[in-house]
C-alpha cells in the first residue's frame, strides 16, 4: 500500500480528526487572545504588575507540556477541557508579552500630543496605542496559534481527539503512513493558520502603516477581505453551528480505552457488539494512555466502561505483593475495586497479556537464554530497554529486579514502539513485551520464561460503573459472549494485523466480529 492509497482509504478519519483539531485550536487560541491581550494592557498602566505577571508567563512556558497536562487530568478529567487549558496557558507568553512590548515602545510624544488635543485615557488606548501596537500584537498572536497546532497533537492523550491521535497511533504501531497522516495536515494546518492571521494583521494595520506605493495593493486587500470572511463562516459554522444540534441522548455510555493496539481492538469489538445487538449507542475515548489515567475517567464519570487487567489492578491500583493464583488476584481485584471505588469487575474476557521479557534469535542463541534466570547471569553485558511505566511499578522492574539478580550493563527507557526498533537495530538488547504483542511476531522475538513466577496474571477484565448495571445490563451477557470467542493466540494474531499488516484497529475488530458470526444486523 502507497502512502496515497493509505490516505485514501482513511480519508474520511482523518477529515474528522482534521476538524477536531481545527476546533479545538481556534477555541484555544481565541481563549488565549481574549485573556492575554487585557493582561498585556494592564501591566502597562500598573506598572508593579509587570515583573510578577511576565515571571509567572515565563515560567508556565517553562513547564514540559505532557507535565502540565498530566497534572490537570486528575482535577479536570479528560476530554476537550484540560487539551485547551493546556494550549491557552502555553499561548499566553507571546501575547501578553507583545501586547505589552507594542504599547510601551509607543513614542511618549505621541501620547502626549494625543493628550493634548484632548483625548481621555481611554480615547489613547482604543484610538491611538491599540492601533499603532496592533503589527507587534498579531506576530505574538500568529507565535502562539502556530505553537498551538503542534501543542494540540498532545490532546490524543486525554480523549479529546484531533490530530494527534494519528501520529501516537502510527508510532505504537510503527505505521509510517499513519505518522504522515497526522503530522502533514497538522503541519498544512500551522502554515494555513498563519497565512490568515497574516492577513487579519493587513487588515487591522492602520493605511499610515502600509506602504501604498505597492502595485495592486487595494485590489489584494480586497481578495484578503473575502477570504477572510469564508474563513470566518467556516469557523462559525464548525464552532457555534453544532451546538445547536446536540441533543443528549440518554441509550448512550462512552467507553475508554489505554493507548496501545489491544486496548483499541477491544474497544471497538466492544463498540460494535453493543451498537449491533442493542438500542445503545456509544461514544469512545481512544489511547488515554497508562491504566492510571483511564482509571481516573471511569471514576469522575468521564467513560462508563474500559478493559484493564487484573495485574494491573491488583498490583499497580490495590499495592498488593506478587502472586501467581489467578483466581485468587482475580477475586481480591474485583472485591476491593468494588469497596474502595464503587467499580464493578466483570467476568474476564479468557486471555492472559501478561508482562515477558524478550530477546532477538541472535541474542538467546550468543547466550543461550531459555528463562530469565539465565538472562540475569550474562545482564552485564546486556542493555535493557524498558517501557517508562514497567520501570516505575512495584509488580514490574522494582519487583522483578529483587526476584532475579540483574545486573544490567545500561537500561534505557523507552516508551511504546521505540523499544522494539531498538531492540531489532542493536541499540538494546532486551525489552519487556505484554505476551499477546502482535510485534512480538513481527520481529519474530524469542520469549523468556518467567521461572520463578514472579509476574502477575493479567487476565483482561472489563470494569464498568454502577450506571452500565442498573441501566444498561444487557451489555454484561455480550461481554460473555465475546469472552468464548478469545484467548492468548487470537489476541496476538489480531494485534499483528495492526502492527505488521497495518489493518486499521476497528477493521480488525470488525472482521472478527464477522468471521464468527456475532453481528446479527
Amino acid at each position: 500500500m502507497t502512502f496515497l492509497n493509505y490516505i485514501l482509504s482513511n480519508s474520511s478519519e482523518i477529515i474528522d480528526l482534521l476538524i477536531e483539531h481545527i476546533k479545538l485550536t481556534s477555541l484555544s487560541v481565541l481563549i488565549a487572545i481574549l485573556i492575554g491581550i487585557p493582561i498585556g494592557i494592564l501591566i502597562c498602566y500598573v506598572k508593579k504588575l509587570e515583573r510578577p505577571i511576565l515571571a509567572f508567563a515565563n515560567v508556565l512556558q517553562a513547564i514540559p507540556s505532557m507535565a502540565l497536562l498530566g497534572f490537570t487530568i486528575p482535577f479536570l478529567g479528560i476530554g476537550t477541557i484540560p487539551a485547551i487549558l493546556m494550549v491557552v496557558l502555553y499561548s499566553l507568553l507571546p501575547i501578553i508579552k507583545n501586547t505589552y512590548t507594542g504599547i510601551a515602545n509607543i513614542n511618549p510624544q505621541m501620547i502626549e500630543a494625543a493628550t493634548g488635543i484632548g483625548l481621555t485615557k481611554w480615547q489613547i488606548l482604543t484610538k491611538v496605542q491599540i492601533p499603532l501596537a496592533l503589527p507587534v500584537i498579531m506576530s505574538g498572536i500568529r507565535i502562539s496559534a502556530v505553537s498551538a497546532v503542534g501543542l494540540m497533537t498532545l490532546a490524543a492523550f486525554c480523549g479529546a481527539g484531533g490530530l494527534g491521535y494519528l501520529v501516537y497511533s502510527g508510532i505504537r504501531s510503527i505505521n509510517n503512513y499513519q505518522i504522515l497522516s497526522g503530522a502533514i495536515p497538522a503541519c498544512l494546518l500551522a502554515l494555513f493558520i498563519d497565512y490568515v492571521l497574516g492577513i487579519i494583521e493587513n487588515l487591522v494595520t492602520p493605511k499610515y502603516n502600509k506602504d501604498k506605493t505597492k502595485k495592486g495593493f487595494f485590489k489584494r486587500e480586497k481578495t484578503q477581505k473575502i477570504i477572510l470572511i469564508i474563513v470566518g463562516i467556516l469557523l462559525i459554522v464548525l464552532l457555534i453551528f453544532p451546538m445547536f444540534f446536540q441533543g443528549k441522548n440518554d441509550r448512550e455510555i462512552t467507553i475508554g480505552s489505554m493507548d496501545f493496539t489491544e486496548q483499541e481492538i477491544l474497544s471497538y469489538m466492544i463498540k460494535d457488539l453493543i451498537e449491533d445487538r442493542t438500542d445503545i449507542s456509544v461514544k469512545q475515548k481512544l489511547s488515554l494512555g497508562s491504566s492510571s489515567i483511564v482509571l481516573s475517567a471511569i471514576k469522575q464519570d468521564d467513560i462508563d466502561l474500559y478493559v484493564d487487567y487484573t495485574g494491573t489492578i491488583y498490583g499497580s491500583v490495590l499495592k498488593k505483593e506478587p502472586n501467581t493464583n489467578v483466581e485468587e488476584v482475580y477475586q481480591i481485584s474485583k472485591q476491593e475495586m468494588k469497596e474502595k471505588y464503587d467499580l464493578n469487575v466483570l467476568n474476564d474476557l479468557n486471555f492472559n497479556n501478561t508482562y515477558t521479557l524478550a530477546v532477538t534469535k541472535e541474542t538467546q542463541q550468543k547466550y543461550n537464554l531459555k528463562t530469565i534466570s539465565d538472562l540475569s547471569a550474562v545482564s552485564n553485558e546486556l542493555i535493557f530497554s524498558p517501557t517508562l511505566v514497567f520501570m516505575e511499578r512495584k509488580d514490574c522492574w522494582l519487583g522483578l529486579k529483587e526476584a532475579y539478580p540483574f545486573a544490567f550493563k545500561d537500561i534505557i527507557a523507552l516508551d511504546g514502539a521505540p523499544r522494539y526498533l531498538a531492540l531489532i537495530n542493536k541499540e538494546s538488547d532486551v525489552i519487556d513485551a505484554y505476551s499477546t504483542d502482535g510485534l512480538l511476531k513481527k520481529y519474530d522475538l524469542v520469549v523468556l520464561e518467567d521461572d520463578k513466577n514472579f509476574f502477575l496474571p493479567y487476565q483482561a477484565i472489563p470494569i464498568a460503573n454502577n450506571r452500565i448495571l442498573e441501566e444498561f445490563p444487557e451489555i454484561i451477557p455480550l461481554l460473555e459472549e465475546l469472552s468464548h470467542y478469545l484467548n492468548d493466540n487470537v489476541m496476538r494474531e489480531l494485534n499483528y494485523l495492526v502492527d505488521e499488516e497495518k489493518w486499521q484497529p476497528r477493521e480488525v475488530a470488525s472482521n472478527f466480529l464477522k468471521q464468527h458470526n456475532l453481528l446479527h444486523n
